[in-house]
């Protein structure tokens, strides 16, 4: 009896099958993940850099207005000096006018050279030897780096033929 206990076999289970289940293509989302991303940090990177930009160009032009706004001051000491010859007005004219130097204004020269248009205001034409020369200054013209940051006035020589 034993025996045939033992050479009986249990039934056979069918075999589940798992169900079929769709694997989407992760190698083409991962790309379009990755190229939406790559995307994304540029659009940053270049907002990053117009928003640096422009801070740069306010800073710029507020530096630039404040500056013009000064100049009148360096006018009015340099006015005075003519009139009152005072060894404590010359001082500060000259430390006022080594300050605007050291933060980069520059003096424009324009006596004695011919008319230039974007550094000087041709305010009144006076006869000379030559023509087109720059031959009185009548308020000074100040270079911040490259930028004019105001033209010169000036009379220019016109050459009288006889």
């Amino acid at each position: 009896m034993d025996s045939k206990h033992n050479n009986k076999q249990k039934p056979v289970e069918p075999k589940k099958e798992e169900p079929k289940v769709e694997v989407p293509d992760h190698k083409q989302s991962a790309e379009e993940f990755k190229n939406k991303y790559l995307r994304a940090l540029a659009d940053y990177q270049n907002l990053e850099k117009r928003v640096r930009e422009e801070k740069m160009a306010v800073r710029e032009d507020v530096t630039f207005q404040l500056l013009l706004r000064l100049l009148p001051f360096l006018d009015n000491l340099e006015q005075a000096e003519i009139f009152i010859k005072d060894k404590g007005l010359e001082m500060v004219r000259k430390q006022y006018f080594q300050a605007l130097e050291e933060i980069g204004i520059k003096e424009i020269e324009v006596l004695g050279r011919e008319f230039d248009p974007h550094i000087a205001e041709a305010i009144d034409s006076v006869e000379g030897e030559k023509d087109n020369i720059m031959v009185e200054v009548l308020r000074k013209g100040y270079r911040y780096g490259e930028k004019v940051l105001r033209p010169a006035q000036v009379k220019v020589s016109k050459k009288v033929t006889n």
